[in-house]
């Protein structure tokens, strides 16, 4: 879903190490909370998606975020959940709860929702298809101020996104095609 006009870029997570921090144990977690967040800047525009990961006791384990583009705020949203759960799958927990802002996304994967957009259903699938790992998953939504390392984290990588974008020469730039409507 992402467009060669804003290349696909890491952002450097400041507060989380870039291998996952060893448990006392040795194991694997039994459970983490992923939280997931993804933003875009003129829908579709540029986009940062980012997770946050943590232990029931609150401990960041790992965060991560990417910067991709042009897409809408739902597909940031998508970009956001699949890069927590493939994050999450290197730590091999048993049990995992995500928690997200976006109604729209924990909907949809719950299945209460259905994908109705074409740009989604592949994203969508590609979620489903990562939570095969985990033997037990939850998805709640939150309120957007009960994710707001995950929105910092997402607006960062959206930042770099809108640079890369402001640096490339107007003709590169992708732009979604004027939609047309029919009256019946």
């Amino acid at each position: 879903m992402t467009d060669p006009a804003v290349p696909d870029a890491d952002v450097d997570a400041e507060a989380a190490p870039d291998a996952p921090a060893p448990l006392p144990s040795g194991e694997p977690p039994d459970h983490l909370i992923v939280y997931t967040d993804g933003a875009s800047s003129g829908n579709p525009g540029p986009c940062g998606a980012a997770c946050v990961i943590k232990t029931p006791d609150g401990d960041t384990v790992l965060d991560r975020a990417r910067a991709f583009g042009p897409a809408t705020n739902n597909v940031a949203e998508y970009q956001a959940l699949i890069l927590g759960l493939e994050t999450a799958a290197t730590l091999r927990p048993r049990r995992l709860t995500i928690r997200s802002d976006s109604q729209l996304l924990v909907r949809q994967v719950a299945g209460q929702y259905k994908v109705r957009s074409p740009h989604l259903k592949p994203l969508h699938r590609q979620a489903l298809e990562a939570l095969e790992p985990f033997e037990t998953v939850e998805i709640e939504h939150i309120r957007r101020e009960l994710n707001t390392e995950a929105d910092a984290l997402a607006g960062k990588a959206l930042k770099k996104a809108q640079k890369v974008d402001a640096d490339l020469p107007p003709e590169a730039r992708k732009h979604a095609p004027p939609k047309s409507f029919r009256l019946k």
